[in-house]
């Protein structure tokens, strides 16, 4: 008859095991029958070692590691091992071997088969998954380098006006956000471009844009900031919707648009939902936008205006998309905001640009924390 102790290891799905001083099995549970599949009795004596190790090393690691246990040698409580079944089969057993008195053993094992193999499982995922993300990583990364390579350097501002700085802080590797120089005889035109989205739908957006600023500025001949800003919107419309007229996407960007006059020293500036801002002599003013976006806009019959401002020695202006005062952070996790904004740049005109760009980048850093990004930034600051 089964006893008590037998019942309730084979409902267990547990092994007991008592070797003597030799390592011969002096009693094996009847529940190594479920378990290894075979019968407790082939497993008596030598049998145990014998039957359920698959090489000779493995037996004498079990032979090493009972030598250890029974001189008192500190090891680990448990020990995971492979055992041969009857069908030629392995099972993951979770082993617990204490000396209990004459050299004797007695070992108690657990059946984690599942376990480790729900473990392989979940492991295999997790690799997979990791060289997923690390192929998309490195294609983020190349595109990161694309991208980079069709925006200006930013030492042409310092080449076109007394000093300046591009602050430029993709959100997810690639950025929605571009900015555009181009001078064409005595007029530097400088345009800062927030497109719809950011990550790859954001930088798709500004690859399009760049091309169509591309095509405008270089091989057209309009001048005036307002009629650019027109023909870009035009033209982006048409390319986004060519093979799409039932439905128009509604895709587009926030333009903020400058032509510099070197001679005159006049600044025509017009904006797309995006302002600029010039700080002279310690006074904020804001030249507003339109507001209307360039791309799709419900039909709406949009009005683009120029706005002149004679520039002095030492103004600086500003233009930068949405990104920065939208970030959350601070105390309560609320947005920056604009007026925040503003604030930081009266606190940094005593500084040199490339000054002014670290220190909004670390403005920018501790106020945001452990947040994320919430969007993409850019910020153009330029001196007269």
């Amino acid at each position: 008859m089964q006893s008590f102790t037998d019942h309730i290891l084979n409902n267990a799905g547990s092994l007991i095991v008592v070797l003597d001083k030799e390592n011969k099995a002096e009693y094996v549970s009847s529940s190594c029958t479920q378990i290894l599949g075979f019968d407790s009795k082939e497993l008596m004596g030598e049998g145990w070692l014998q039957r359920t190790r698959n090489s000779e090393s493995e037996r004498q690691h079990f032979i090493d590691r009972a030598e250890l246990i029974r001189r008192g040698i500190s090891l680990p409580a448990t020990e995971e091992r492979l055992l041969h079944t009857s069908s030629g089969a392995d099972r993951w057993i979770l082993w617990n071997i204490s000396n209990v008195n004459d050299g004797k053993l007695i070992g108690i094992g657990y059946d984690i088969t599942e376990r480790k193999r729900q473990q392989k499982v979940l492991e295999d995922r997790t690799r997979e998954l990791h060289e997923r993300n690390k192929e998309i990583t490195d294609s983020m990364n190349y595109a990161k380098r694309i991208q980079e390579s069709i925006l200006p350097n930013s030492e042409l501002l310092k080449k076109s006006f007394s000093d300046g700085f591009v602050l430029y802080k993709p959100k997810d590797i690639v950025s929605g956000d571009f900015w555009f120089h181009h001078q064409k005889e005595d007029s530097i035109f400088l345009s800062l471009a927030d497109c719809t989205g950011h990550g790859v739908p954001g930088a798709l957006m500004s690859v399009i844009g760049h091309s169509i600023f591309k095509e405008v500025f270089i091989n057209g001949n309009l001048r005036d900031p307002a009629a650019l800003l027109y023909e870009i919107d035009k033209e982006l419309f048409a390319t986004l919707n060519k093979n799409h007229s039932s439905d128009p996407y509604k895709d587009g960007m926030d333009v903020a648009l400058c032509r510099y006059d070197i001679s005159s020293g006049m600044l025509h500036y017009a904006g797309a939902l995006r302002p600029l801002i010039l700080v002279r002599k310690g006074i904020i003013h804001e030249i507003s936008a339109c507001r209307y976006p360039i791309g799709f806009y419900d039909h709406a019959d949009k009005l683009f205006t120029t706005q002149q401002i004679k520039l002095e020695k030492d103004d600086v202006c500003y233009i930068y998309s949405d990104g920065y005062a939208d970030q959350f952070g601070g105390e309560r996790n609320k947005k920056l905001n604009k007026p925040r904004f503003r604030e930081l740049l009266l606190t940094i005109q005593e500084m040199k640009m490339d000054e002014q760009h670290d220190f909004l980048e670390y403005a920018h850093n501790n106020w945001k924390q452990q947040e994320e990004q919430t969007d993409d930034i850019a910020v153009i600051g330029f001196k007269i």
